[in-house]
């Protein structure tokens, strides 16, 4: 998902249709600790031009003296932009949010909590299978009818069923990502006179033509392995196809499939090539995201020409870089594989209560507004499928041109595969999927050993 130590887009996008057994949810209102019998403020009015909610103005409760404390993986820009929401949260309400970083291994963080009896009021949680492995504990609170009525309103059917469980409405997909972007130094493809590819021969055609400048050509965020999770499955979603995508991402098939031993195959075309990767494989591993980042945009030269993530790149580039979106540094979609089309996967993180009382019902109800959807797009490397969120809100053409293409893309996406398994296997750092991807990383060549150690984790993580 998406994420910023997590998961957690391009101009272009070409969303993919979701099979069945994705959305297969019922999206339902559902009580469960919502309305506020007491006092209650009234916001400014919605600026949204597509709708703003008939002209009524988003209605939250008086919470002076409530303390909450909301989790997320966020870090950097990320979080400091989601802190932005929090302020205004805390100014409509008089409640006082603190923000608790969750790591990577969110699901171990939360668990250890919820079970010692002290859990967040509220979470964003960056994998949809731990939304429902969390609701089948019964650790989650149904959303109440004040957020249910202001999800209905700016949320298409998909993303309100993606925050479903067994006919149950739990969370808010307020944040979401486009993973299928591969950005790229303006200044470093100029000089190489290089190209944006659109396919995957090509891509490393161009990667060949930036080494032989004197640029290193792609540079890989390998000690976050949710990077890796996403290098491959924007490869397998082009090249196998959707059918096989859902089939893998259930654990229907093994990852000792042949489709598997191709799309590692292709990968390894450029994790084998240390001519290709800043720094080696091995200096990859030693490489977190926000570093892939920076060091693609900072420099003469710069130590990478070009760097693969989701849109919320734009943020790390504009907080810790001089470089400009849109004229210093530009994207392209991730390339096609073979006759494949190409990818885009989808992440999200979604917003759900721990906590029964107005708190944490009051603020997913915010989260769920045109009001708290402006804060945050404002600050930018930021997504929403808010649909009723004024494109203008966004901070340039990048991102508006990403938002738009979202929107119009209704309820066809491809979500991320690591985030729809169990924990144990695609989202705990130092095991499953993110391990064993890192050990691919180092040693490429050997698709057999990578797939078996992927089936294992799967098998074991999935019971199956």
């Amino acid at each position: 998902m998406l994420r910023l130590t997590a998961r957690a887009r391009t101009t272009r996008i070409a969303l993919a249709v979701v099979s069945a057994s994705a959305l297969a949810l019922t999206a339902a209102a559902c009580g469960g600790g919502g309305s506020d019998d007491g006092d209650k403020k009234t916001s400014a009015p919605t600026t949204s031009s597509s709708a703003s909610g008939g002209g009524d103005a988003l209605q939250l409760p008086d919470l002076h003296g409530q303390k909450l404390e909301v989790a997320a993986v966020w870090t950097g820009p990320e979080q400091k932009n989601f802190q932005k929401v929090l302020d205004e949260f805390d100014k409509r309400t008089g409640a006082k949010t603190t923000f608790v970083p969750t790591g990577d291994s969110q699901s171990t963080f939360l668990g250890t909590k919820i079970q010692g009896g002290a859990p967040p009021d509220v979470a964003f949680l960056a994998q949809n299978g731990v939304l429902h492995q969390f609701a089948d504990k019964g650790w989650l609170k149904p959303l109440g009818p004040e957020a249910q009525a202001q999800l209905s309103k700016n949320f298409s059917t998909g993303w309100q069923q993606l925050g479903a469980w067994k006919g149950k409405q739990y969370g808010v997909y307020a944040k979401v990502s486009n993973k299928s972007m591969i950005w790229y130094n303006t200044a470093a493809f100029s000089n190489a006179g290089a190209t944006e590819p659109k396919t995957w021969a090509d891509f490393l055609k161009t990667a060949e033509t930036v080494f032989e400048s004197g640029t290193p050509p792609v540079s890989v965020g390998g000690a976050d392995g949710w990077t890796l999770t996403d290098w491959f499955e924007n490869i397998y979603l082009s090249q196998a196809g959707p059918a096989k995508y859902d089939q893998l991402a259930a654990h229907k098939i093994k990852w000792t499939d042949p489709s598997v031993k191709d799309a590692l195959t292709t990968l390894g075309q450029l994790f084998g090539n240390k001519d290709l990767i800043a720094g080696g494989p091995q200096g990859a591993l030693g490489t977190d995201f926000p570093k892939s980042v920076v060091q693609t945009f900072t420099g003469n030269p710069p130590a990478a020409a070009m760097v693969y993530e989701a849109d919320f790149v734009s943020a790390f580039i504009s907080a810790n870089t001089k470089a400009k979106v849109g004229t210093d540094a530009k994207e392209f979609p991730f390339p096609a594989v073979g006759t494949g089309k190409a990818p885009v996967v989808s992440g999200g993180d979604v917003g759900v209560a721990l906590k029964d009382g107005p708190g944490a019902q009051a603020l997913l109800t915010f989260i769920a507004s045109t009001d708290a959807a402006k804060i945050w797009a404002q600050g930018g490397g930021y997504l929403s499928p808010n649909k009723s969120l004024d494109l203008a809100a966004y901070p340039d053409d990048v991102q508006r041109n990403i938002a738009k293409s979202l929107i119009a893309a209704g309820d066809d996406f491809r979500f991320d595969m690591s985030d729809q398994a169990p924990a144990a296997f695609g989202g705990t750092k130092g095991e499953g999927e993110w391990k064993d991807l890192q050990d691919f990383l180092v040693k490429p060549s050997d698709v057999a050993g990578a797939q078996a150690k992927l089936e294992a984790d799967a098998a074991k993580a999935y019971g199956s």
